[in-house]
């Protein structure tokens, strides 16, 4: 590995270890080998490489959303077995998760951090609707990216939430998907 990569795989233990404000440039350069000038010959700042850095962890981690996905795409099933999924990745001691509810919280500390995520973030709403709905990433219109993939954003939000506040009363998927239920029977009630 390069400079490049040694940084990036430093930055991910040291944001797994101490988060996104109590990690310094120093401490990335230890954990990775390398220099205090390779981080801004590479990724332009200390919190650039750790908006990457947490981008990479978000999609090493987001696989485990695919797991076995069962139900037709759009369906009740699908809603529950993809929720199911999400939430079994909150449930482990240090949850990503847990640093993703810091990024949010303490995004005004944090501008570039939280710019460079706002961007990646409409990319997650995009995934989000690929594994909801089966239509691929590439093909996803932005309209529907702009709506569902950012329903469910949202809805991601708020469990994350719930899940870091409080796991013992945090919705489980059949919860989720009971509620959602009851949303389509108010909706198409006549």
């Amino acid at each position: 590995m390069g400079h490049r990569e040694d940084l990036l795989e430093g930055a991910k233990r040291c944001l797994l270890a101490k988060g996104f404000v109590r990690t310094t440039a120093r401490d990335i350069v230890k954990e990775s080998g390398t220099n205090l000038a390779s981080i801004g010959y590479h990724y332009g700042s200390k919190d650039a490489l750790l908006a990457q850095a947490y981008v990479e962890l978000v999609e090493e981690l987001s696989v485990a959303f695919d797991g076995e996905l069962r139900g037709a795409p759009g369906s009740l099933e699908r809603f529950a077995g993809v929720w199911s999924n999400i939430i079994a990745t909150m449930r482990e001691p240090g949850s990503l998760w847990r640093l993703s509810m810091e990024a949010v919280t303490m995004g005004d500390q944090l501008p570039e951090v939280r710019d460079h995520l706002a961007r990646a973030q409409r990319e997650g709403a995009r995934g989000f609707v690929e594994l909801f709905t089966g239509i691929p990433e590439s093909e996803a219109p932005d309209e529907v990216v702009d709506t569902l993939g950012a329903f469910y954003t949202t809805l991601m939000m708020g469990v994350m939430a719930q899940w870091t506040f409080d796991p013992k009363t945090a919705p489980e998927a059949g919860r989720l998907t009971e509620g959602l239920r009851r949303v389509i029977e108010a909706a198409t009630r006549r």
